[in-house]
């Protein structure tokens, strides 16, 4: 088995590709001979030794793959060798095999790329459930994405438009706007030359919106609780703002951390706000629901709903220029990594 390993923290030079004995499918498990692999944001800070949840370099991460069952594990059923599958799985994905419970394994539409299956798992399932299951999302909302041309804010400028008269405003450098507003972005905003705060009160006369879909964090998610009108809510998914470069800067840290407004429920209660989290990689004790979610979405990908958009594909030992890429917030839409 060929994979990318994180050797340690670091750049992206701490990558490197190397063999390792094939991983052997366990009871309930498929093995998938991957063809292509999502990268994530979450996966460059793992590098970066800033994600928490990544198991201790050196090590493989990726959550999220598109290929073909070469291998069933006992009482495996609904399976078979030689399909076409797209998978969640907890780590490992960045690799030419990998093993995933059967219950977060989907068989794939006949016409759907392997580029653009790696793609969707993870970004759409996010924005899907952050919009559908937390914000029961309804017409004639506003919402506002940040980071909106990368994978999770593509996938939700995508999603809001099955919603009739939603309102969404997108946050990005001035040149990814044109692409937002071909995604249905409403009111992109170049945060880089604008008070995106101010510019958003400027656009809703006042009032704010109903719904802030934030992976900034710190600093960021005082601004966005000061942007919702009553009844309005604020999705926390990430934490890019702990990012910067690509190493960890401990100043940095401690200045995001101490920005984190402190909450209560009797100061929520009072704004008739809410706040919510959302982090997929705790998610896998329901696979029932990421399933339905996933399920739903290839529904859509069907009907023609959502489509996503690929930034790039890089080769394994291609790596590191795909996570300075991404950590450089280049991309527009999804990062993908392929084998060969």
């Amino acid at each position: 088995m060929r994979a990318v390993w994180i050797t340690k923290a670091g750049g992206p030079e701490v990558l490197a590709v190397r063999e390792s004995p094939d991983p052997q499918p366990g009871p309930g498990e498929v093995r998938i001979a991957v063809h292509a692999a999502g990268l994530n944001f979450a996966e460059v800070m793992a590098r970066q030794g800033l994600y928490p949840d990544a198991p201790r370099p050196p090590c493989v991460v990726g959550y999220e793959v598109a290929g073909v069952v070469d291998a069933l594990g006992a009482e495996v059923t609904g399976l078979e060798a030689g399909q076409r599958v797209l998978a969640l799985v907890r780590f490992g994905g960045h690799a030419d095999a990998v093993c995933a419970p059967a219950e977060r394994v989907l068989p794939m539409p006949d016409d759907l790329s392997f580029t653009d299956g790696a793609a969707l798992p993870v970004n759409y399932v996010t924005a899907y459930h952050m919009l559908f299951r937390v914000a029961n999302l309804r017409p004639g909302a506003r919402v506002l994405v940040h980071m909106a041309a990368g994978g999770v804010g593509i996938a939700a400028l995508q999603l809001c438009r099955t919603v009739p008269d939603v309102v969404t405003f997108g946050t990005a450098s001035a040149g990814k706007h044109a692409i937002l507003r071909e995604e249905g972005c409403t009111h992109p905003i170049d945060y880089r030359t604008e008070d995106y705060p101010a510019r958003v009160r400027e656009l809703t006369g006042g009032e704010g919106v109903d719904l802030v879909l934030d992976p900034l964090g710190g600093r960021d998610w005082k601004r966005g609780l000061g942007l919702l009108r009553p009844v309005g809510q604020l999705i926390a998914y990430g934490f890019a703002n702990l990012s910067t470069g690509e190493r960890r800067s401990i100043r940095r840290l401690i200045g995001q951390f101490t920005g984190v407004p402190l909450l209560t429920p009797y100061t929520m209660m009072g704004r008739n706000q809410t706040v919510s989290g959302v982090n997929l990689g705790h998610l896998w004790g329901r696979a029932d629901l990421l399933r339905e979610e996933l399920t739903s979405l290839l529904d859509l990908w069907r009907s023609g709903a959502v489509r996503p958009r690929i930034d790039g594909v890089y080769s394994f030992e291609q790596a590191a220029a795909a996570h300075r890429r991404l950590g450089e917030r280049r991309n527009i839409g999804k990062v993908v990594l392929v084998p060969r």
